[in-house]
């Protein structure tokens, strides 16, 4: 009976010690757990975010490659107009002078 006894207090402890370090070892990983979790998220919104900027990128450049951006540009910076079409330029500040594209003024 004595020897009984003492095999079941040395299975309760092998069991006692089993559970505390079978609690220490899933708090450990609960933490690994939700630390990599946040990265996920972090790395969603950053994917987000970049293919946000990569929809506004390709919208862009498609708006550069317009005909209306192009002849806008050349407008402007440029100072080039089409044939048959009149500009107005300011020359003293009380007049406008009006000048009319031709095919010869290109």
């Amino acid at each position: 009976m004595r020897q009984n006894k003492k095999t079941m207090v040395g299975i309760i402890l092998v069991v006692v010690a089993l559970m505390a370090v079978l609690l220490f070892m899933s708090r450990r990983l609960q933490t690994r757990i939700q630390a990599g979790q946040e990265e996920i998220s972090s790395l969603s919104e950053q994917t987000e975010q970049e293919n946000q900027r990569t929809e506004d990128i390709n919208s862009l450049q498609e708006e550069l490659q317009s005909d209306s951006y192009k002849e806008e540009y050349a407008k402007e910076k440029l100072g080039l107009i089409k044939d048959g079409e009149i500009i107005f330029r300011e020359s003293d500040g009380t007049t406008d002078q009006a000048v009319k594209s031709d095919s010869s003024n290109e």
